[in-house]
């Protein structure tokens, strides 16, 4: 009661000081760095994570796309190869032209290159970056060659599809939610007994999202999954606690002397009221943090922010709100047009018995269709076809079988003889193209004396020899996971310490740590939110029928 008499009594001041704090909040979100790369979040200690370093530090290939030229001469593509390594951040720019210069005619060439490098009027490019695929910097890079490039130019890779979910998140955001908030107000408008309440409480979980979104700058950076979803789960999650508070003022009114003590009363039993929902929500956004994968803990941290400032919100700024515009709002009084629905409770309270039976004669289909139903974990997978990003991958997969690329890392020093072994081992397994490392480059009709500096330095280093391998198995499926472990099988018999890099390998990861996470996650939130049921409701029974519901 002492803090609703106090928050009544300041109402003015809790205003003045909710619309400046405003300021730094809106400073906050626009600073935020939004990630757009679902694989940082991977553990560091897991050895496709560790491949990934050394891919940076010792080859200095952080990310790399590869470029589609289509009808292109030779001196075409070597100007633009020197335009193109003049922008920051990008290491090397490596094509056929470099290895066999502007005169010698396509078919000239091995068929394995030809087969490699062209077919029919198209080829490709390699375009490496010193900076990890999802950093500014590569992202400015990949931007810049756009720019750069004409419409016969076609840049593939995870960092070309970054950019282009990026935009599309950011177009996006805003229209979903607003459609959210203008489907709220209308379903408020229809719930509720005055015109400019609906207004008042949308304002006030707008102030508390606003807040949330400025204060993840001490995160440093968020995910652009979190971004997307939070705005509208809080507002879906607080919004309850909003409607009680009024609901519980409009009551207070016809039993008390006074307005400002009206809200105290609310105030109070809203508190007193939400504060069980509030941090059994909380809790089950924290247990997110439990997760492997650290995308859980940038989504629970953002979340469980964002019930705490839509809790402090609604019994701080909505009340002040409240009471300045309460003669606005009795102005724009008018009945309830939702019915009470008084039919519907009548019935459950007399065939509850039978409902019961209806909901666990339900549960085994609904256990099925949960045990069954296909989760996706390709990224791309739900992006438009339109997008340049996705025609590039699509005609890299379609016209060079090119549908993912791994990065072995094996010992500099191991025999030339052993490398070519592994390698024909690798060729030999179903759904890989090719495989090519230095060891290789000679069998191709590449002799070494003549391969470009760069082109040496894209396969060794001081400590390691790098083996491309191209599969035609999309990445993020059954079948390139099953390559990987039979990959893995193989380089591990020639050397121990060998590391499997690239996006398939980092992506089989993510779904197995995934799985592994969401159970983790389950038994956590259950467990925790039962302990703070057990607290709130003083009852056993209760929260297991509440947590079994």
């Amino acid at each position: 009661m002492l803090f609703g008499n106090f928050v009544c009594k300041h109402r003015k001041i809790i205003l003045i000081i909710a619309l400046i704090l405003l300021i730094p909040a809106i400073l906050g979100m626009k600073s935020t760095r939004i990630n757009y790369d679902i694989l940082v979040y991977l553990p560091e200690n897991i050895e496709t994570v560790q491949g990934e370093k050394i891919l940076s530090e010792d080859f200095d290939m952080g990310g790399f796309s590869v470029v589609i030229l289509e009808n292109m001469k030779n001196k075409e593509i070597l100007k633009l190869e020197n335009k193109i390594k003049e922008i920051d951040n990008v290491e090397k720019v490596i094509s056929a032209a470099d290895l066999f210069g502007t005169e010698v005619p396509k078919n000239m060439l091995p068929d394995k290159v030809q087969d490699m490098l062209y077919d029919e009027n198209k080829t490709i490019m390699l375009v490496t970056f010193k900076e990890p695929i999802s950093s500014d910097e590569t992202m400015n890079s990949v931007q810049k060659i756009r720019e750069l490039t004409d419409e016969r130019c076609k840049i593939s890779g995870m960092t070309a599809t970054l950019i282009d979910t990026k935009n599309l998140s950011d177009s996006e955001v805003v229209i979903y939610v607003v459609i959210a908030v203008l489907l709220c107000l209308i379903i408020l408008q229809l719930a509720l007994d005055s015109y400019f309440v609906p207004i008042l409480l949308l304002l006030n979980i707008g102030i508390a999202v606003l807040y949330n979104m400025g204060t993840n700058i001490f995160l440093g950076e968020i995910s652009y999954i979190t971004k997307a979803i939070s705005a509208v789960l809080q507002l879906g999650v607080t919004m309850d606690f909003a409607i009680f508070l009024y609901h519980s003022y409009v009551q207070e009114k016809n039993n008390t002397s006074s307005k400002e003590n009206a809200m105290a009363n609310a105030i109070t039993k809203t508190f007193t009221s939400v504060l069980g929902s509030s941090l059994t929500t909380i809790a089950g956004f924290l247990a997110l943090c439990s997760m492997n994968l650290t995308l859980g803990k940038d989504i629970g941290i953002v979340m469980a922010k964002g019930v705490l400032f839509g809790v402090i919100s609604v019994v701080t700024i909505l009340p002040a709100m409240i009471l300045e515009c309460d003669k606005l709002i009795e102005k724009t009084k008018h009945k309830e047009i939702l019915p009470r629905f008084t039919h519907l409770r009548d019935f459950i309270i007399k065939h509850y018995v039978v409902i019961a039976v209806l909901f666990i004669v339900i549960l085994p289909i609904a256990f099925y269709g949960y045990r069954n139903t296909e989760v996706y974990y390709k990224l791309d997978k739900s992006l438009p076809e339109t997008l340049s990003s996705i025609q590039a991958n699509n005609s890299l997969k379609e016209d060079f079988n090119m549908a993912s690329m791994e990065m072995l890392l094996v010992d500099k020093n191991m025999p030339e003889y052993k490398a070519n072994e592994m390698i024909e081992k690798i060729e030999n397994i179903e759904g890989i193209e090719w495989a090519i490392g230095y060891s290789k480059l000679g069998s191709i009709g590449i002799p070494k004396t003549a391969l470009p500096h760069d082109l040496i330095e894209v396969f060794q280093s001081d400590k390691y020899q790098m083996i491309l391998i191209n599969s035609k198995y999309e990445i993020a499926t059954d079948e390139l996971n099953e390559q990987v472990k039979e990959l893995t099988n193989i380089i591990k018999g020639y050397d121990e310490n060998a590391i499997l890099a690239g996006e398939g390998p980092l992506m089989k990861d993510l779904v197995e740590i995934s799985d592994h996470d969401f159970n983790s996650v389950n038994t956590t939130s259950i467990a925790v939110i039962f302990i703070i049921m057990l607290f709130v409701l003083k009852s056993i029974s209760l929260p297991v029928i509440l947590i079994a519901v």
